[in-house]
């Protein structure tokens, strides 16, 4: 049984890590002006926020076409016996609705399921890899599509900004709108929760946001795997990482991921995100 796992680019999972898991990424697109790339293809994070930083218009994001994933679907079904396609959450983003229309104009054998994750960046990307971890067990379609949708109802996505400027001028605030009305100087922290963004805190300074951050992400506990995710503070997140290590089982190490650009262009420079899936009871 070949069942073959499908994505899109806001997942945060890197190419060497979809190559070694044989998870097919497809790939937003970013557009700086009249200038357009595709996030992780031919934009690389380090290039993009190289950009987003010095360019003095925000860039603006726009999903894969149905004809990019129905072009992925069919490659992929020459030689599989199913295929699940699990991407960001729909009330966020339009790829769920794109994907499910390549697959409804796919001319491949055989049968895709597209699911919406209601999830965003490595909230996401956990719930890919276990689904794809269950592929590789060769497991079934309907085996994996119910361990993918298993995970992503118990995933989580915690993320600390250093502003809210590029969350409300690319339009995906959210119930995190209610953050706008504090102090300038604040970090705002944001949680996706049933799909969308919302507010879950705010401090004074850095410190004191990542520590709330830490200790929110804490509550979700026991959990089976996490992940930090960092825009440009690789740093930061491999302390969180370490901090945050002893949530997880004997033996499983937390996953850190960068921010990629598709995301990047709403967290903006400075962000961290904790994201993690719970236990099952």
């Amino acid at each position: 049984m070949t069942v073959r796992v499908v994505t899109d680019s806001t997942s945060g999972i890197d190419r060497s890590t979809a190559e070694a898991m044989g998870i097919t990424v497809v790939a937003q697109s970013v557009h700086f002006g009249t200038r357009s790339f595709e996030d992780g293809v031919t934009i690389m994070p380090d290039q993009f926020y190289e950009m987003l930083s010095s360019s003095a218009e925000l860039p603006t994001t726009s999903q894969a076409s149905p004809g990019r994933f129905k072009e992925a679907y069919e490659e992929l079904g020459r030689d599989a016996d199913g295929i699940v396609s699990i991407h960001i959450s729909s009330k966020i983003s339009g790829t769920w609705n794109s994907a499910l229309q390549g697959a409804s104009e796919s001319s491949t054998g055989c049968p895709i399921e597209v699911i919406d994750s209601l999830q965003a960046s490595m909230g996401l990307g956990l719930v890919v890899f276990e689904a794809a971890a269950a592929a590789g067990r060769g497991a079934n379609q309907e085996e994996v599509v119910a361990r993918a949708r298993s995970a992503a109802g118990r995933a989580r996505c915690l993320c600390l900004l250093e502003t809210l400027k590029y969350l409300q001028k690319g339009g995906r605030i959210g119930k995190a709108q209610a953050l706008l009305g504090s102090a300038l100087k604040i970090k705002p922290m944001i949680i996706v929760r049933d799909g969308m963004v919302h507010p879950l805190g705010k401090a004074r300074t850095f410190k004191k946001a990542l520590s709330h951050l830490k200790a929110a992400a804490r509550e979700f506990a026991p959990v089976e795997s996490l992940a930090v995710t960092y825009s440009t503070t690789p740093d930061v997140a491999r302390d969180v990482a370490n901090d945050l290590r002893d949530l997880l089982p004997e033996g499983v190490e937390p996953h850190i991921a960068r921010l990629g650009p598709a995301l990047g262009v709403y967290a903006g420079p400075g962000a961290i995100e904790i994201s993690l899936v719970q236990a099952e009871e």
